[in-house]
């Protein structure tokens, strides 16, 4: 995030807080920056008019004025997109639904015009699909299974997974229960850098193990994320194939960003999305 998205998230977290406050280590940790950058942000809360106060010893940190009149609560692109992600995943008929669509309609409500502009480009390229039962079968519309990191030829936005050598497990089953949540080895830094490069189209460094186990180096453009058959998959053109590839982001070992941009790649060439693969707003 930038940093007026980070003082308004610190703002937010310090309101959290209450009269214990939090520390700069906790805040550094949370925000992925260093301690010093979390003195500036802070010093720049206050110069605006936000009450906060630094505790000094043993347990001290930074408190806000429990008086304090905050304006209303403010998300970034991606905290609306997390929204949308998490509403979109909810199953058919689920309790709640229609209460869920008002609940994303004033998240995006919430947002400036050109935070709402980013959001809606952002989530385009989020996919669900919720029809995916045919995924992995070799007479599913569009052709067989393509393999682990490979091109789909004809393949459908969201309805592709990786061929799964004899004897393994069906592809999703190394996912955690509930579909949508990669487990833990799919780490925290690897979510972050394909977050951050999809929402600021910067080109990613993979290191990725397939399958089989074979692992690679990759330099690619995010084009989507798609979810299909309980996992999560990049969609992106990769450099060295020249080509879109699909890689399920369990099985990325490392992601870094490196630095320089790209010009998104249009959905389209993913391919046509089947009836139950939708973006998630």
């Amino acid at each position: 995030m930038n940093k007026t998205e980070r003082l308004y998230a610190m703002a937010e977290e310090l309101r959290r807080a209450g009269r214990t406050g939090t520390t700069g280590a906790r805040l550094a940790r949370l925000f992925e920056v260093s301690e010093r950058t979390v003195k500036r942000d802070v010093s720049a809360l206050q110069q605006a008019g936000l009450p906060v106060w630094a505790q000094a010893g043993p347990g001290g940190g930074y408190v806000l004025d429990p008086s304090a009149s905050l304006p209303p609560v403010n998300f970034s692109p991606q905290q609306a997109v997390a929204v949308a992600v998490a509403l979109a995943a909810l199953p058919p008929g689920s309790p709640f639904a229609v209460d869920a669509a008002a609940a994303q309609g004033k998240v995006w409500d919430a947002l400036g015009p050109e935070a709402r502009e980013r959001a809606s480009a952002l989530a385009a390229r989020v996919w669900i699909d919720r029809g995916g039962a045919d995924v992995g079968r070799s007479d599913a519309p569009g052709g067989p299974v393509v393999p682990d990191g490979a091109a789909a030829p004809g393949a459908d936005v969201a309805s592709r997974s990786p061929g799964v050598p004899d004897g393994a497990a069906r592809p999703g089953a190394d996912v955690a229960a509930g579909g949508l949540v990669p487990r833990a080895h799919a780490h925290l830094q690897v979510l972050r850098a394909v977050e951050q490069s999809l929402a600021r189209s910067v080109v990613l460094a993979l290191r990725y193990r397939d399958g089989r186990g074979n692992e690679s180096a990759r330099r690619v453009e995010p084009v989507i994320l798609a979810h299909t058959e309980d996992a999560w998959y990049l969609v992106a053109w990769c450099r060295s194939r020249e080509a879109i590839r699909w890689f399920r982001l369990d099985r990325v070992e490392r992601a870094d960003l490196t630095g320089e941009t790209y010009v998104p790649r249009p959905v389209a060439e993913v391919g046509t999305p089947p009836s139950g693969a939708v973006p998630v707003a």
